[in-house]
């Protein structure tokens, strides 16, 4: 009888760890979005230690985790502005164009966007052809706007500018360009 709660007692030792371990797995899941976040976040600390390739690689894994959000035009923005610091508007271009495209409601896209064209000699073409645009869409006034400061007229671009936000007040947009006709104007005066 003895021998038989022996070899129970062994028996159930061994079992508990079956029983035991199947109960306690941990299952992980993969979230690209938090991935992508995490990787972002990587790119703007390796920017600030001035490592651009490990930060444009950071960046473009965000990109390919989370294509197709809102957070993404942030992830193309940054990817742009490095871009840009490295000298390669080029590369810069398409970066602030998906970034426009991704979320058009952030103001600091079109002023990079903006300053990309103006580095790469190409204000005149867009300024004829954001003139030449029939105002089907109420952000054309803030590219327009943004590009005549970049040429130089101010003054226009205050005009422009200062339209949009009486146009559009709702818009999330609009107190950012708000802010930015302040500017304007007190660099004016």
């Amino acid at each position: 009888m003895k021998k038989f709660f022996v070899l129970l007692f062994i028996f159930l030792l061994t079992c508990t760890n079956v029983i035991a371990a199947g109960r306690t797995s941990v299952t992980y899941v993969i979230d690209p979005e938090k991935n992508a976040y995490d990787h972002n976040n990587k790119g703007v600390i390796y920017v600030e230690e001035k490592c651009y390739y490990a930060a444009i690689q950071e960046f473009k894994m965000a990109i390919s985790l989370n294509p197709k959000t809102q957070a993404t035009a942030v992830y193309f923005n940054n990817l742009g502005k490095v871009y840009m610091t490295i000298g390669y508007p080029q590369l810069a271009l398409d970066c602030f164009k998906n970034a426009v495209t991704q979320y058009n409601l952030n103001f600091e896209y079109y002023q990079n966007l903006v300053k990309c064209y103006k580095q790469l000699n190409q204000l005149k073409t867009q300024l004829k052809l954001y003139q030449a645009k029939d105002g089907s869409s109420p952000l054309d006034k803030v590219m327009l706007g943004l590009l005549y400061e970049q040429s130089g007229d101010v003054k226009k671009a205050i005009i422009i500018l200062d339209e949009f936000a009486m146009s559009e007040p709702d818009l999330v947009i609009t107190p950012a360009v708000k802010y930015h006709i302040q500017e304007l104007v007190n660099s004016v005066l």
